[in-house]
């Protein structure tokens, strides 16, 4: 299965250097729109975890010190509600995925069939 999804983009790949001199069709937002969410969703994990990292140290760190170590509570605390915030929305849009059933993580614009 992995094999044959690496082969469908190369094919996806060799498509898009042929038609490089083809004027942008709408079917190709839902790609670029896919790809900005991808990394938007990536860059807000990174953060959160060293967000995560970063009251840690803090934590550590703070030694007999209550306002740092507090502060570092709070940053922890953050990052938690943070990854919480983002694995509710994922269940969210899930759930109402399923309740409708229209695939909610699949954005497609321009439909070929």
């Amino acid at each position: 299965m992995m094999f044959s999804t690496a082969l469908a983009q190369i094919n996806k790949i060799q498509s898009v250097k042929e038609d490089l001199g083809a004027p942008a069709q709408l079917s190709e937002l839902d790609d670029v729109f896919g790809n900005v969410v991808f990394v938007i969703l990536a860059l807000a994990g990174i953060v959160l975890f060293v967000t995560f990292i970063m009251g840690g140290i803090k934590f550590i760190t703070a030694g007999s010190d209550p306002k740092a170590a507090e502060s570092a509570k709070k940053t922890i605390t953050s990052a938690i509600l943070g990854m919480v915030l983002l694995a509710a929305a994922y269940l969210i849009l899930t759930l109402i995925g399923y309740i409708t059933g229209i695939d909610l993580s699949n954005f497609t614009i321009y439909n070929t069939n």
